[in-house]
């Protein structure tokens, strides 16, 4: 047990500590062709303390809770000789303290649901898309159920439980050449996996395996396409969400840096991050304790906001977001929650049969973005040709490229539905869980 009031009298050291004492524990299983390649679990944890000393921060981390005392010393030293050199000014922005316990709203803990029922939902996705050229599947389930306890030098203390499930679903068909496809379903408790069609996911990874089989290659050149609900979170993610983190900015690495009240995007373009929402990403504080709100970075066009630590807002002096995430005994950086495009007045028949010809891109295999230079490359999982306003063929291989601001610029239609993919989002090595997306877009990029 940790003595809170001990704990008060050691943060006050500084000109700003606080600390995040984490525990957890987490399950894996990974099914490999239908056999088990693995079945694992842990328990980790440990304490992270942070302190500022006028402009300069000490930072330390332990495994043992029974080293606070020296670990807050140790910051402390750290702080004050790195303040010897450097020359830049620490602004924290200032907020108000809070004492909370926060519980998770869960149905379903995983850590009450036998490791053998876990197992039989593995089962049943590899049932489910293994034969009809399907030669190969993979299927990971995990989650992690942890504790943290946040105190600060001002006053805040938040007790938290954390608590994530998630499923990864791989098909790979071969008919002289190799093709892949995946599903993922996630949230909070393991009523995520229960109340999930696994059977209906499994064979939609199967079948789109199976499509792209013998779909053609994606047309080359500049097209008006339209992006499913993924392929544009992924989007707003990477192109838009990450060039609206204020660190980098900071770093002169954001194609939106010196344009808040600019316009970078066509009317139909209002790009939210909430970890209030219902999402993969949802919290209600960050780990600096801030509490979690909903930030427009971009409405109807207009920059309005970055994402920020308390440091960043400082810096800038702009308002504080609840953006400072951190993975396990890290230092909290820029991380966003879920980001997505806010949905619009379309429906996705109506926009389909709007569009005479073009391409319809679906999900995402990833890419890369320079957010310095706001320019983007992502491939879709897979595509359909739109002739008179109907999809018709299927196709691959399609790769979207340009720029940031061309693409914003050139939305002219959002449609109403709202969904969010489940994942994680790598950064500076640290990976947090994040959801994206919205509705569809469309828009004119470059196939290539």
């Amino acid at each position: 047990m940790v003595d809170i009031e001990k704990l008060e009298k050691l943060l006050e050291v500084g000109t700003y500590a606080d600390i995040r004492i984490n525990h957890g524990e987490s399950n894996h299983i990974i099914l490999k062709d239908g056999k088990i390649d693995e079945i694992s679990s842990g328990v980790g944890g440990g304490v992270v303390v942070r302190v500022l000393y006028k402009n300069a921060w000490g930072f330390a981390t332990s495994n043992d809770l029974h080293d606070i005392e020296n670990l807050i010393n140790k910051a402390y030293k750290m702080a004050k000789v790195s303040n010897e050199y450097t020359d830049k000014e620490v602004i924290l922005k200032d907020v108000k303290s809070v004492v909370d316990k926060v519980k998770i709203k869960a149905k379903i803990n995983p850590k009450d649901v036998d490791i053998d029922e876990k197992k039989e939902f593995v089962l049943l996705a590899h049932e489910n898309m293994f034969g009809d050229k399907v030669v190969s599947t993979s299927v990971s389930y995990s989650d992690a159920v942890g504790y943290s306890l946040f105190m600060s030098s001002e006053g805040t203390r938040i007790e938290s439980e954390r608590m994530r499930t998630i499923m990864y679903l791989t098909a790979v068909a071969k008919d002289g050449t190799l093709q892949y496809a995946s599903e993922r379903v996630g949230g909070d408790g393991f009523e995520v996996i229960k109340n999930a069609n696994i059977e209906n996911i499994a064979k939609s990874a199967k079948e789109r395996a199976i499509r792209l089989l013998y779909a053609k290659s994606c047309p080359k050149g500049k097209f008006k396409v339209i992006l499913d609900p993924e392929l544009t979170g992924v989007f707003i993610h990477e192109a838009v969400g990450h060039a609206s983190e204020a660190d980098l900015v900071l770093q002169n690495d954001s194609v939106f840096k010196d344009k808040i009240g600019e316009k970078v995007g066509s009317e139909y373009v209002t790009v939210i991050d909430s970890p209030e929402v219902e999402g993969f990403g949802s919290y209600k504080y960050d780990d600096e304790g801030v509490k979690g709100r909903e930030t427009i970075i971009i409405e109807n066009g207009v920059l309005k906001n970055f994402l920020h630590t308390r440091e960043t807002a400082g810096r800038l002096n702009m308002e504080v977001t609840g953006n400072a995430r951190a993975e396990g005994l890290n230092k909290p950086i820029v991380r966003m929650s879920n980001t997505f495009i806010k949905p619009g007045d379309w429906n996705f028949e109506e926009l389909l049969e709007d569009t005479k010809y073009g391409i319809f891109l679906k999900g995402s295999r990833g890419g890369q973005v320079d957010t310095g230079k706001g320019l983007f490359q992502f491939s879709a999982v897979e595509a359909f040709l739109i002739e008179n306003g109907e999809l018709t063929n299927p196709l691959k291989d399609a790769g979207l490229s340009g720029e940031i601001l061309s693409i914003l610029y050139n939305v002219d239609a959002v449609t109403k539905e709202f969904k969010l993919s489940v994942g994680y989002c790598g950064k500076n090595g640290q990976s947090v869980p994040v959801g994206d997306g919205g509705g569809s877009i469309r828009t004119i990029a470059t196939l290539s």
